[in-house]
């Protein structure tokens, strides 16, 4: 794993993956911590290094009224709240140019959403913020083609870029995750392995993404197996109540079960 990538993670000397978790979207202060808390017990026992996981608003709706945020500064402020609380850093995803500066003040990596990683605009504005930048891979785009949206953060004098997988569109109302990716893509980048989202089931009637939890573990071993770099996964104390993302969601109940497994899979590799 490339340690630069996210400068403010706490490494550790395990050989593990690091992790990104959280909700999909910040609903509240209470609701933030407390998942990170418990994450965060979680992550110190196993030494997985560990980045909180939450959206400040969410632009990328499939009906006019869906849930988009509590307010811009609410949750950025909330987040930050996060990452003072518990020495962690934090990521959210951004949609709009001025929208790096401004999540710039309040988290330590800034996401590009898979749907707008060819916009070349937000990726140089968050570039030029100076903090590491995950850039989602598009539904639509080939591994190789990720090298590209890597250098374009490379051209403005940052090096700290990590590339996210979050599965490719299998028709119309289905994503599937082609493994042979990873290593191509990490040749220009840490990959990160999207798991929940890659297990949506989009362009569903009622205009509510579907989701396939049931098989949340089996794409995360999957990853570790291909030595993915990072583990993304959203999760939720009640994910049937969450107000984004539910159905694809981990209960965090069943957080610490996958994360023991999935670091004994990465020792079982890397023969410790």
């Amino acid at each position: 794993m490339n340690i630069n990538a996210i400068p403010q993670i706490k490494h550790t000397a395990s050989g593990n993956f690091f992790l990104l978790a959280g909700p999909c979207a910040i609903e509240g202060e209470d609701m933030a911590l407390r998942i990170a808390e418990k994450v965060v017990g979680i992550t110190d026992k196993l030494q997985i290094p560990y980045v909180f996981k939450g959206s400040f608003k969410k632009a990328n709706r499939s009906r006019i009224d869906s849930f988009t945020g509590i307010g811009d500064e609410k949750a950025l402020k909330i987040l930050h709240k996060v990452s003072e609380t518990f020495h962690i850093p934090t990521v959210t995803d951004i949609h709009e140019v001025e929208d790096a500066a401004k999540a710039a003040e309040y988290v330590d990596v800034l996401q590009i959403p898979a749907f707008l990683v060819r916009q070349t605009d937000l990726v140089v504005a968050a570039a030029k913020t100076g903090k590491t930048v995950n850039l989602k891979k598009g539904q639509f785009m080939s591994p190789e083609s990720m090298q590209h949206a890597v250098q374009k953060v490379l051209d403005c004098q940052n090096e700290q870029v990590v590339i996210t997988d979050r599965g490719t569109m299998f028709g119309y109302q289905d994503m599937i995750v082609d493994f042979r990716g990873i290593p191509t893509m990490r040749q220009y980048a840490p990959v990160v392995l999207d798991v929940t989202h890659s297990l949506q089931q989009p362009n569903q009637s009622s205009g509510v993404t579907g989701g396939r939890p049931d098989m949340i573990e089996t794409i995360a071993r999957a990853g570790v197996v291909n030595n993915v770099d990072g583990i993304f996964l959203e999760t939720h104390f009640d994910p049937a109540n969450a107000k984004s993302d539910g159905a694809n969601m981990l209960h965090l109940d069943h957080l610490e079960k996958l994360m023991t497994n999935l670091v004994s899979i990465r020792k079982t590799i890397n023969g410790l």
